[in-house]
């Protein structure tokens, strides 16, 4: 197993993903990548969005998150998974939040779309994990990465914004270091890129951001997974085993994340599909990933041990 660097230079920066973006780097299975991802917004310093110093965009190539990849793993083949375990996840040092002041369904229909938006500076302590903000607030950090993800097979440019089956932006919160998440690969070599630093969210997204921050280092190591056959993302936590929904209806989101979620347990349990939901209905909890993205995301959750 070999361990690699991956800085946010210009030529490893991208917005969007597509399956003819050349790798940046060319890794084997097993083998592990030291990012430092750049705040989703391309910022090199904290400030009001359109204000402070950022990266500069190169086209439509660009239009989405700061992401740092593609990374190409041997192996990869369409109809494999890819295992990435999250080792570790260290915030920098500044973040920023936000709320209100531009179009957004969320913020129309809370009647905060008009008007100046509410812009929040925060200092971020990775050895404390706490963030303070410049209005004097204090929040716990619980660091993770919104998007993690590889483009489809179609010959297009997909938008970084939007969660897919191969990943992206699934702004789910229980994807700490510890974690464990299995994407589908759908294009040779995989291509994953990563970006979109939280350092912290509520389930929902509510606000639109969540604390945006860049990354000093994400751990991730990579595995391709021949035996395992997937069609949507699946996940696997200290605590719980997650499945996902997407969809532009949170209704259809729910029901696509539970029926992921009776798959699972059928898998590692041996139950038909009426036992899984007789259980599913005692133990499994449906949680709304995010609300914000275009797509909405909910997420079911299995905790260990919960069926004896």
């Amino acid at each position: 197993m070999t361990i690699h660097d991956l800085e946010p230079d210009r030529a490893n920066l991208h917005g969007t993903f597509s399956r003819d973006y050349a790798p940046v780097l060319t890794i084997r299975s097993g083998d592990t990548v030291r990012f430092r991802t750049l705040d989703g917004g391309w910022g090199l310093e904290p400030g009001l969005p359109g204000v402070r110093k950022r990266v500069p965009k190169e086209g439509p190539r660009d239009h989405g998150h700061a992401l740092c990849g593609p990374v190409a793993i041997v192996g990869a083949e369409p109809g494999m998974t890819l295992e990435i375990r999250i080792n570790e996840i260290r915030p920098g040092g500044w973040g920023w939040s936000g709320a209100g002041g531009f179009a957004h369904p969320v913020l129309e229909w809370l009647d905060l779309a008009k008007g100046e938006e509410l812009h929040m500076n925060w200092l971020l302590n990775g050895h404390t994990m706490v963030g303070t903000s410049d209005r004097g607030h204090r929040v716990a950090l619980r660091p993770f990465m919104g998007v993690m993800g590889m483009p489809s097979a179609e010959n297009t440019v997909h938008t970084s914004f939007i969660p897919r089956p191969q990943g992206g932006n699934l702004d789910c919160k229980e994807l700490v270091a510890g974690s464990t998440l299995y994407l589908p690969i759908a294009v040779s070599g995989g291509l994953f890129s990563v970006g979109d630093g939280h350092a912290v969210q509520g389930d929902g997204e509510v606000g639109v951001p969540a604390l945006e921050c860049p990354m000093d280092l994400v751990d991730l190591t990579f595995r391709v997974r021949d035996e395992m056959r997937l069609t949507l993302p699946r996940a696997k936590t200290a605590s719980a085993w997650i499945t996902f929904g997407f969809h532009e209806d949170l209704n259809e989101a729910r029901m696509i994340a539970l029926s992921a979620m009776l798959d699972l347990m059928g898998e590692l349990y041996g139950y038909d599909r009426r036992e899984a939901l007789a259980l599913a209905s005692l133990v499994v909890d449906l949680r709304i990933t995010q609300i914000v993205n275009g797509i909405q995301g909910v997420h079911a959750v299995l905790p260990h041990g919960s069926i004896r």
